[in-house]
């Protein structure tokens, strides 16, 4: 599984970038707000070209359109790329693969259209489908010719807690399979359990499953990136699922590093140092010195 960052800032890339694990970036609307807090950014595409620099030639950075409709999006989607690419850089176009607010809106299939006209311009500009949420959406958007779909897998979790009443935290873990409402409502009886799902999808990590087997069946080649990765269990399981990639955060990367153990074993290891063992690493100039010519 390549593993891609999903931050705007500069300072958490070039920090991810610098220990040889990431192999592409994610961006999006939110993510670059965050950033233009953080580093009060007024030339927002010097900082891209910043982000770029720091990325290389080779790492796929995913830049994603804000419009709503076809047009639109298939225009900024133009932009981004030619402004950026230079046949240099690696650019790939996110666009959602629903762009509509509500069921009833129009541009229902103005993701897919966009996805579309990107995908087959004469620059075969690479689209990441972003925001699906069902392998149904994924298969549509590899269908229009997407070289990436990106399910939402801690959204997931999310929206079955929610639809529930189930009190969590964003960074809590949510089961991949077979949650039932009893065990965390007590007002419910053992009788009345019924599995968290939604249509057939019990967890993110269920619908990234669910994806990869229908993408296998169909012999499509598009590839799936985990998107929306809560925490370091759900980042482990995601491996298991063999999926393509996943894009985590900054602070989840460090929790997929770290153990209480782990520190406990450093702090044990430090105390257990011999000055005769740490000697060996010390900077012992007169050891250094060239010894005379006879």
């Amino acid at each position: 599984m390549q593993i891609y960052i999903d931050t705007a800032d500069i300072d958490e890339i070039r920090h991810a970038i610098s220990l040889g694990i990431v192999d592409g970036v994610t961006t999006n609307p939110s993510l670059i707000k965050k950033a233009m807090e953080k580093h009060k950014i007024r030339d927002m595409r010097q900082y891209i070209e910043k982000i770029l620099e720091t990325v290389g030639e080779k790492r796929p950075v995913s830049l994603e359109v804000i419009g709503q409709t076809a047009d639109k999006m298939s225009k900024e989607g133009h932009e981004l790329y030619t402004t950026f690419s230079k046949d240099k850089y690696n650019i790939v176009i996110k666009i959602p693969v629903n762009p509509a607010i509500c069921e009833k809106d129009i541009t229902n299939f103005d993701g897919l259209d966009a996805i579309f006209r990107i995908s087959h311009s004469q620059y075969k500009t690479p689209v990441n489908a972003t925001l699906i949420m069902t392998p149904e959406q994924a298969w549509l958007a590899a269908k229009a010719g997407a070289s990436y779909v990106s399910p939402f897998v801690g959204r997931i979790d999310d929206y079955l807690r929610q639809r529930t009443g189930i009190k969590f935290n964003k960074e809590d873990y949510f089961p991949a399979q077979d949650w039932f409402a009893s065990p965390l409502l007590p007002s419910v009886h053992i009788h009345d359990a019924k599995l968290l799902d939604d249509n057939g999808i019990v967890s993110g990590v269920d619908l990234v499953e669910k994806i990869d087997k229908m993408f296998k069946a169909e012999g499509i080649e598009t590839k799936i990136i985990a998107a929306s990765v809560r925490n370091a269990r759900q980042a482990r399981e995601l491996i298991t699922t063999g999926v393509d990639i996943a894009t985590i955060p900054f602070n989840v990367l460090k929790e997929m590093a770290s153990h209480q153990k782990t520190y406990d074993g450093v702090e044990s290891f430090t105390k257990d140092i011999v000055p005769e063992y740490r000697s060996l690493f010390e900077d012992d100039s007169a050891k250094h010195k060239e010894k005379p010519i006879a």
